[in-house]
């Protein structure tokens, strides 16, 4: 599972969807997907602005999370 945390930095930087989106060019939409973890897809160039707009890397935005294996795969490693 892929973890977005655009939500926790907006948190962090006071800023609302409609600031980000005025201040990277991205659209509401997109940022809110994000924002609410339902985004299925991200274009490199919005992740590139939003990099940029917080002074941030990938790693602070998007985390990787393993998914838990189903217990009858575990049993047979």
């Amino acid at each position: 599972m892929i973890r977005c945390h655009l939500s926790r930095l907006m948190g962090e930087k006071k800023v609302r969807v409609a600031d980000v989106a005025r201040a990277t060019g991205l659209h509401r939409g997109t940022i809110t997907l994000l924002y609410e973890e339902t985004a299925v897809r991200i274009e490199l160039d919005a992740m590139n602005r939003l990099c940029a707009y917080f002074g941030c890397r990938v790693e602070d935005i998007f985390e990787y999370i393993p998914d838990a294996a189903p217990d009858d795969e575990k049993t047979e490693r």
